[in-house]
């Protein structure tokens, strides 16, 4: 199962990037196994300035079709490490073939594109910016393969 991270804006060269990167590669190296992965970043600029509603066209092209939509919203649902790795472990089983995880901008994501979603996602009732949002996702995606796996990388 792909994994898809459609987000707004572009992230640069830095901490931000390289923590991502090291989090997708050890997913795709632990998930691959467990037939999870490849994960891929997809990033979307709205250089118009068209606000939420343009960034949202700009995500639906860069979401896969027939894909699991997840919005990540602090009004979302609040999951533990496990819970999460469970959810990801029973689409892949159902044969979703791809999940996008959908990052808002600064705005957050257009009311109709998070209805459109399949399941809201919350890292907390506090809002991250954009950047870290990609940074916690990627380390609780690589938690989940570890988890489905096996591995102690996650303790309680």
């Amino acid at each position: 199962m792909r994994i898809h991270i459609c987000a707004v804006g572009r992230l640069r060269t830095g901490p931000e990037r390289a923590l991502i990167d090291d989090y997708l590669t050890r997913f795709d190296r632990t998930g691959r196994a467990l037939g999870l992965g490849p994960a891929q970043m997809h990033e979307v600029e709205d250089k118009k300035g068209g606000g939420m509603n343009a960034e949202a066209v700009l995500l639906e092209r860069a979401i896969p079709k027939a894909s699991v939509i997840v919005a990540l919203d602090e009004r979302g649902k609040l999951q533990s490490s496990p819970e999460f790795a469970s959810q990801l472990g029973d689409w892949r089983d159902s044969g979703r073939g791809d999940v996008a995880f959908v990052i808002g901008g600064a705005d957050g994501i257009a009311p109709d594109l998070r209805k459109r979603a399949d399941f809201k996602l919350s890292f907390g009732r506090m809002v991250w910016p954009h950047m870290l949002a990609r940074v916690m996702l990627s380390e609780q995606l690589y938690r989940a393969a570890s988890i489905l796996a096996g591995s102690p990388y996650h303790r309680v």
